[in-house]
């Protein structure tokens, strides 16, 4: 059986993203794909190469302003490169991102995220999970509990550092990460079938 590559490609202005991303990691770790964490802030040539040989990528934002942060646009931007020689066809892709809102306009931020993928030619991996905490019997723990489809959306205050990201929102993305991690195995194995 061939171990899925998985890279996260992310951007934390404050740390509360830095903490979703490892929460991915562990997600997809747990599932025994290989995982990389990728700052894009500072990214390499040799984290580059890294993307290009993974099976998925999973994007990583803060939403700032309605979309994702300044540091994240410059990497898609960058990632034109490998627009034109199509390196990132066919892969998979994900996303999560942070605001201290609610709402915060996160699905402006997701559906950024899959503009890019899109452009890229690579498949987009939802979140998978029904909405929770939208019942009266449902609770801020359940998962997913902002009730986001496209990817995995956390809250966190803006008066609290990365300590303050709520469990709830790390579980999200822990199954976001395995989520990904399981398609992408699927997905190696039926490109290695055919």
């Amino acid at each position: 059986m061939t171990t899925p590559v998985v890279s996260i490609a992310y951007h934390s202005g404050f740390g509360h993203t830095a903490v979703l991303a490892e929460a991915v990691r562990a997600g997809a770790a747990d599932t025994g794909a290989t995982v990389h964490l990728v700052d894009v802030a500072g990214i390499t040539d040799e984290q580059w190469e890294l993307l290009d040989a993974s099976d998925a990528i999973v994007f990583g934002s803060p939403t700032y302003m309605g979309t994702a942060s300044g540091a994240f646009h410059a990497f898609a931007e960058a990632s034109s490169k490998r627009w034109f020689t199509r390196a990132w066809q066919d892969k998979l892709a994900a996303g999560f991102t942070n605001s201290a809102s609610k709402s915060g306009d996160k699905l402006h931020t997701l559906q950024f995220f899959t503009v890019l993928a899109a452009q890229h030619g690579m498949h987009w991996v939802g979140l998978g999970l029904m909405p929770g905490w939208n019942s009266s019997t449902a609770s801020e723990n359940d998962l997913n509990r902002l009730g986001f489809f496209l990817g995995a959306a956390a809250q966190s205050n803006n008066d609290q550092g990365p300590e303050g990201v709520h469990k709830a929102d790390i579980a999200t993305a822990e199954h976001l990460g395995r989520r990904v991690a399981e398609q992408a195995r699927i997905f190696v194995a039926g490109r290695a079938a055919a």
